[in-house]
């Protein structure tokens, strides 16, 4: 529901309005049945489902999945050749701001007033994850001057920040909310929290754990802000089990359906890529069941689809290769049955504790963040994320035994720990995708053979959305004046 927004147009009829006539229409304009507020729990709901939609749902099979190379297009081959469409960039660019982003400073500005921190506390959090979202993947973007177009005298037309004081405000932010939320009761959102339900616990873990996300993210951008940053999260308590887990459940009613299964009821354009599940494959991982199905054609065999086909030369490959795990898929489909109604409900992951442990991992083995006992953290987090999507401890175990997986200290275990990490986050395209661009790993993924002339490399940001050119011109020529030419190649602030 956005009933507490007025578009930047609306803002400057209603401008010039007031300026020509001094005459107060207020009270005739007003229609008592058409309220202009609403209810905090009720804006926090529709936040939350409209974020997790826009990037753990669809929008990701169109972009950053594909750019981790997590998923392949068997059909409509644009995005995996390397052409995002100006549709799907200025969806989740232009609608973020006008939706989620929007909401929850609404129900931030009630929590504060109403002086309930376990109220505005998950809202700034989530409000958090979103803008990290779409930092890492636009770089500079509005942020201190966005959200006021509907506050009288507030820019129409907001600066670009730098990446850098983007990410020293999200994590001032979230400091600020884990600490409020430390001595908070679980009474606040209740029902409406679709995340916790409403447990301030929970969401001081969270709130922790993304912050040593964003500090890692940056480490060798800024190395010494990533270290202090790195040592008050741990301190601050994280994620402690897959219990922690930072996850959105659906009811699967037909209206409210997990993302990818919702598309895959009608459509059938994506396999698992072949970059996935060689690596997968290649030590014989137990969580290959759960995100892929066995080909059409050969109902033994697990086969991922090259990335970056064209028409021609993808066709082949339609009924050889795999479809995602049938857990994201409704049953009855348009072009086939497909795992079973369940699907519907299958969580969306916002955050997991498998992550967590490999933050630890990784700290332990570069000397941050106070942590120690990488090979420990390491294992944890393996194990984490394959009983997390179903497999056993002792399936986790038979795995963590094989030579090259098992962990060795020093360089190599940093490459292990980021494998490991980018495999662990299926379904969250957009970290897998932020964490190979940060460390590299895996080395396997590359332009497909058929991708577009004009984009030489794996993506390393989105361009802007196109209506910036127009409606916020100037402050987006210094946008790219600043971080460079607005395209593919360009690499943000932590990237360099």
């Amino acid at each position: 529901m956005k009933i507490t927004r007025l578009s930047a147009a609306l803002l400057t009829i209603v401008s010039v309005a007031a300026t020509s006539c001094k005459t107060d229409l207020t009270g005739i304009n007003t229609n008592p049945n058409s309220p202009t507020t609403a209810p905090a729990g009720t804006l926090f709901t529709n936040a939350s489902v409209n974020i997790v939609g826009r990037y753990l749902g669809a929008g990701q099979l169109s972009g950053t999945a594909l750019m981790a190379q997590h998923l392949a297009q068997v059909q409509y081959l644009d995005e995996d050749r390397g052409h995002i469409r100006a549709t799907t960039i200025d969806g989740i660019y232009s609608g973020a701001y006008t939706s989620e982003l929007e909401d929850y400073q609404k129900v931030v500005e009630m929590g504060k007033a109403s002086k309930e921190p376990n109220i505005w506390g998950p809202a700034l959090v989530m409000q958090s994850w979103g803008y990290q979202n779409m930092t890492d993947m636009w770089g500079d973007i509005p942020y201190s001057e966005a959200l006021k177009g509907d506050v009288v005298g507030g820019p129409l037309k907001p600066k670009y920040d730098l990446q850098k004081d983007i990410y020293y405000g999200l994590l001032a932010s979230l400091t600020e909310a884990s600490t409020a939320m430390k001595t908070a009761s679980d009474a606040g959102l209740g029902s409406a929290d679709i995340i916790f339900k409403g447990s301030s616990t929970k969401w001081v873990r969270f709130a922790n754990s993304l912050r040593a996300r964003m500090a890692m993210r940056m480490s060798k951008a800024d190395a010494a802000k990533a270290a202090t940053e790195l040592t008050a999260a741990f301190a601050g308590g994280l994620m402690t089990s897959n219990a922690d887990n930072a996850l959105l459940v659906y009811p699967g009613d037909g209206v409210f359906d997990n993302g990818w299964s919702g598309n895959f009821s009608t459509r059938d354009d994506h396999r698992v890529s072949k970059t996935l599940l060689d690596t997968m494959n290649a030590f014989a991982d137990p969580r290959v069941k759960f995100y892929a199905q066995p080909t059409k054609n050969d109902p033994t065999k697990y086969t991922g689809l090259q990335n970056g086909m064209d028409n021609v030369t993808v066709t082949p490959f339609f009924n050889t290769t795999s479809r995602v795990g049938a857990m994201f898929y409704p049953g009855a489909t348009a072009y086939g049955t497909f795992g079973t109604s369940a699907g519907k409900k299958t969580p969306a992951v916002v955050m997991t504790y498998a992550e967590v442990e490999f933050l630890a991992a990784e700290a332990a083995e570069r000397g941050l963040g106070g942590q120690s006992g990488a090979a420990a953290h390491y294992a944890a987090g393996v194990t984490a994320s394959i009983t997390q999507w179903g497999g056993t401890a002792a399936e986790a175990a038979a795995y963590l035994a094989q030579p090259g997986v098992a962990y060795v200290p020093g360089a190599t275990g940093l490459k292990q720990i980021g494998l490991q990490k980018w495999i662990s986050m299926f379904t969250q395209g957009g970290e897998a995708w932020a964490e190979w661009r940060r460390t590299g790993n895996p080395a396997s993924i590359k332009m497909g053979p058929k991708a577009y002339s004009d984009v030489l490399e794996v993506p390393r940001r989105w361009p802007y959305a196109s209506n910036e050119q127009t409606v916020n011109m100037d402050n987006w020529a210094a946008a790219v004046a600043r971080q460079g030419t607005d395209w593919y190649a360009t690499r943000i602030w932590w990237d360099k």
